[in-house]
């Protein structure tokens, strides 16, 4: 196979068309022109076309990954589904998630550590916690190390009751600081007893 051109897409840009002998197209930049040795009049067998389109592939979502990367951060998982949903192929994600991995670009067992920490200073309980972990496709034998982080539960909610409640003992609003801290993934038990907690510390206040 013969390349039968290059050209330029667009004015300025470093995207460029490669034209095969036999009509086959394959888009790429002006650094992988210069990393896979590409050339007017080259000739390829179909062994090397094959391996000079899966590498073009693979670069190309490396450098997508990198870019998402540049953003924020996120889990394996995360990463593989973002770039499927930009077009990549199931099989380069998956390269490129390992690459990833292997440069340390990508550490779910950091990643989720940080979400814990994140999580945890907002005061919120561990049921959201874990759909957050859930949520962002870190993998279960990675949650229990990251939920031994947490230093204090209680003092998260009862942080949240203080301010939630700023001294009222109605008990309508109890029970309603008493659900918002089961919606924040509080079990109901510990929501009953840190409202109890407060209850006393207002009375000591009193």
């Amino acid at each position: 196979m013969r390349i039968e051109s290059i050209t330029r897409l667009g004015s300025g840009g470093d995207k460029y068309s490669v034209l095969f002998e036999e009509g086959t197209v394959l888009k790429v930049s002006a650094v992988q022109i210069a990393d896979f040795g590409i050339y007017t009049g080259k000739e390829l067998e179909e062994a090397e076309y094959e391996e000079l389109r899966e590498g073009l592939e693979q670069s190309s979502s490396k450098a997508r990954a990198l870019r998402i990367l540049g953003s924020r951060s996120l889990s394996a998982k995360d990463m593989e589904r973002r770039l499927i949903s930009k077009g990549e192929s199931a099989e380069t994600a998956q390269i490129t998630v390992g690459w990833l991995e292997k440069i340390g670009a990508i550490d779910d067992e950091e990643y989720a550590a940080s979400i814990v920490s994140h999580y945890s200073a907002k005061g919120y309980g561990i049921a959201r916690i874990r759909d957050e972990l859930f949520r962002r496709g870190i993998s279960r034998d990675l949650w229990d190390k990251a939920l031994s982080g947490i230093e204090n539960m209680e003092e998260a909610a009862d942080e949240f009751l203080e301010k939630k409640l700023k001294g009222s003992n109605d008990k309508d609003d109890l029970r309603r600081a008493t659900d918002a801290l089961c919606r924040r993934g509080f079990s109901y038990e510990e929501a009953r007893s840190a409202v109890k907690r407060y209850l006393e510390n207002l009375g000591d206040r009193g």
